[in-house]
């Protein structure tokens, strides 16, 4: 067996910088809890994980397009494209 397609949405990812450091952007605006943090990997956005009640990097992934988020967790370095359903 050969190794796996790389995923084409690879090509999204950008250096950034988190825009909110402290937590998930729309949580820390609305006052809504969170469970775990992802990283935008085009844009910086700081959304919530699905675990999480609002579910705010799977939408901003849905609703703005950027594909792949990185763990946002101290000591985790996993990504995830939404689109594929795979870790990249």
């Amino acid at each position: 067996m050969g190794e796996p397609f790389p995923d084409p949405h690879l090509g999204w990812i950008r250096d950034v910088a988190p825009r909110t450091p402290e937590g998930c952007e729309e949580c820390l605006r609305i006052g809504s809890p969170w469970v775990h943090l992802r990283l935008c990997l085009t844009c910086g956005h700081v959304g919530c994980c699905d675990s999480s009640p609002m579910r705010h990097a799977r939408a901003h992934a849905g609703v703005v397009g950027h594909p792949i988020v990185q763990s946002f967790e101290p000591g985790e370095d996993w990504r995830w494209c939404y689109v594929d359903e795979v870790f990249v």
